[in-house]
């Protein structure tokens, strides 16, 4: 077995699967394009969606890349062997192309041949679909494992918990999978343990989905007509088994991180349980910030969204920094070794250096402000506990007031809260919430995230509107206004962009007026597939290309917008209607809103 640092591994990977005839496709941005269902990039099949339902991607039917990935389900389990917020996923994609037997060959070649990863065949343990009531027994895949050479006894079948993967939000592509798994040598758990078991002798590292369904609105699942192919290989995971180590926060980038934690803190790494957990928390939390600050479409701390997420995890990292006598705004330094162990693959963090150290430094002194004499009233509610007779539970508009007045997210004072053996009342909490602050739907389950809603006529309208406003603003405001983000409905557009005060009233009117002359005079959308460095040649604007691979698809409006995009628009102005400005306000720190519709 090869013992490859995580460099050498994203490399080798996409060194197979290119000479395997695919086209090598660079991440996509950790906030999802076109999606109202989730706040980041959550599997490498994300950003690849509206392919695998067929849309043609302008590097044809065989992909692979390494896809920047976030999910904070898991977050509380941060600090153990293997749980992550942020990860990388290398992945290879069959869009209508391959099938099965050559994906599980090709996945058997590369983690078995000396020329590759060179792992013992006897070491590998194999899951299969089990089939439901919505698709039967994947015989299929058991097969072809069995063609390699496998033995059967090596391969299970598991239920759709396990060996089903669904679509990246509510609806879209998914279908059964067969998972792939390193034996770590413990002893079993029981005579019936099999890699579903969580004891940890079972360390899943890939992962091929036989993208064979859509799942509707209405939770029906229809075949798709080209079936695909969507694996992933967890990068971390791969380079701890490849490494020897014993967990995720040994191998080689990781383990510089935490080295760097040491510098600073006061209490070493293993003193005990609890500090081996806050080193590695703040390991993954910092690492999770600067990469979401850092991305093209950057992300900002704030109470809502993306930057709802981010502020939680700076503030998890300063609270877990504490216990292990960390000083005050240090965390910035951590953030650079990131940015110095990721810049090369991922130059837009080294370009954001300053600006990702700086929104660090900025969130960190808001909290530090606050968390001292938000711990200390939180103490007080521990000891109303300890001296009165009364239910275990923190109500509702305490804990709204550990939120409003001390910058508390709700989930950290439930942390707080469960490590006291206390509760907490969350309707209530969000009770007091919404009465406080009407405009703000408490939840990010009732939120919307981002995004199109939709791809029907009038979202579509909309969305080629904001085309025609960005290229607006620019001509009233001046070439530095950039898109920071966008949320359309059918109803209204949202759109987010870069500038540092508050629009004049001329200056709105200037806009709306520009906008319905550029509706008015009928142009026709156009769209030309080109790489990258064409479009820019050609002075498209390319805000968020990277999600794009080497071609990518320009949209040009007569002479007044010519953007990179990959969502549905009008065929001409003229259909859009008139446009209307309701609404410029504050989204973030150098960052504006305007809400807009079409009449």
């Amino acid at each position: 077995m090869k013992k490859l640092t995580t460099s050498e591994l994203r490399e080798m990977y996409l060194r197979f699967f290119s000479e395997k005839g695919h086209s090598i496709i660079p991440s996509a941005s950790l906030i999802p394009e076109n999606d109202p269902t989730v706040l980041f990039t959550t599997a490498g099949m994300h950003p690849l969606v509206p392919y695998l339902l067929g849309e043609k991607h302008p590097e044809g039917t065989r992909l692979t890349d390494v896809q920047k990935c976030v999910r904070t389900g898991d977050i509380d389990e941060v600090g153990d062997s293997s749980h992550l917020t942020y990860f990388e996923m290398l992945g290879n994609w069959s869009l209508g192309d391959y099938f099965k037997k050559e994906a599980i060959a090709w996945s058997w070649e590369f983690l078995t041949s000396d020329k590759w990863l060179g792992i013992l065949k006897d070491r590998l343990y194999f899951t299969c679909f089990a089939g439901d009531e919505n698709a039967p027994r994947d015989e299929e895949a058991y097969e072809c494992w069995l063609s390699q050479g496998v033995s059967p006894d090596h391969i299970f079948f598991l239920d759709k918990k396990h060996n089903w993967w669904g679509p990246a939000g509510m609806t879209g592509p998914c279908g059964p999978d067969t998972e792939m798994f390193f034996d770590t040598g413990k002893e079993k758990c029981s005579p019936e343990c099999n890699p579903s078991c969580s004891c940890g002798k079972y360390l899943e590292i890939w992962n091929d989905v036989f993208m064979q369904y859509n799942k509707t609105a209405e939770g029906t699942y229809e075949l798709l007509e080209k079936p695909n192919v969507d694996t992933g290989m967890g990068l971390e995971r791969t380079v701890a088994v490849l490494q020897g180590a014993g967990s995720v926060y040994e191998i080689d980038t990781l383990s510089k991180i935490l080295e760097t934690i040491s510098h600073h803190a006061t209490i070493s790494y293993t003193e005990s349980d609890e500090s081996i957990r806050a080193y590695r928390i703040v390991a993954d939390h910092m690492r999770t910030a600067t990469f979401m600050i850092g991305d093209p479409k950057g992300v900002l701390p704030s109470n809502v969204d993306q930057g709802y997420i981010l502020r939680r995890i700076i503030r998890r990292a300063i609270r877990w920094s504490l216990r292990i006598g960390m000083p005050e705004n240090t965390l910035s330094k951590i953030s650079e070794t990131v940015i110095d162990l990721y810049k090369d693959f991922y130059p837009e963090i080294g370009e954001k250096r300053d600006y990702i150290t700086e929104q660090i430094s900025l969130e960190e002194q808001r909290f530090q402000s606050t968390i001292k004499l938000g711990m200390r009233e939180f103490d007080k509610l521990m000891r109303k506990f300890q001296y009165v007779q009364c239910e275990r539970i923190i109500d509702g508009k305490a804990a709204f007031r550990l939120y409003d007045t001390f910058g508390f997210p709700i989930e950290f004072t439930e942390e707080l809260a469960r490590e006291n053996d206390i509760a907490v009342d969350i309707a209530g909490f969000h009770a007091a919430f919404e009465e406080h602050q009407k405009k703000s739907q408490a939840g990010a389950e009732q939120r919307f995230k981002g995004g199109l809603a939709d791809s029907g006529e009038l979202t579509t309208r909309l969305h080629t509107a904001t085309h025609l406003l960005q290229a607006a603003l620019r001509s009233v405001l001046g070439p530095e206004v950039a898109q920071k983000g966008s949320n359309i409905t059918s109803e209204r557009l949202r759109f987010d962009f870069s500038f540092p005060r508050k629009m004049t009233r001329e200056e709105l009117d200037s806009v709306e007026q520009l906008v319905n002359e550029f509706i008015a005079k009928d142009y026709e959308v156009t769209c030309e597939e080109m790489t990258v460095e064409e479009a820019k040649e050609a002075g498209a604007i390319g805000l968020f290309e990277s999600r794009y691979g080497a071609r990518v698809k320009v949209y040009t409006m007569g002479a007044v917008s010519k953007e990179i995009c990959g969502g549905p628009h009008a065929a001409r102005t003229g259909e859009l209607g008139k446009f209307k400005i309701k609404k410029e306000e504050a989204s973030s720190a150098g960052v504006r809103r305007i809400k807009a519709v079409l009449e």
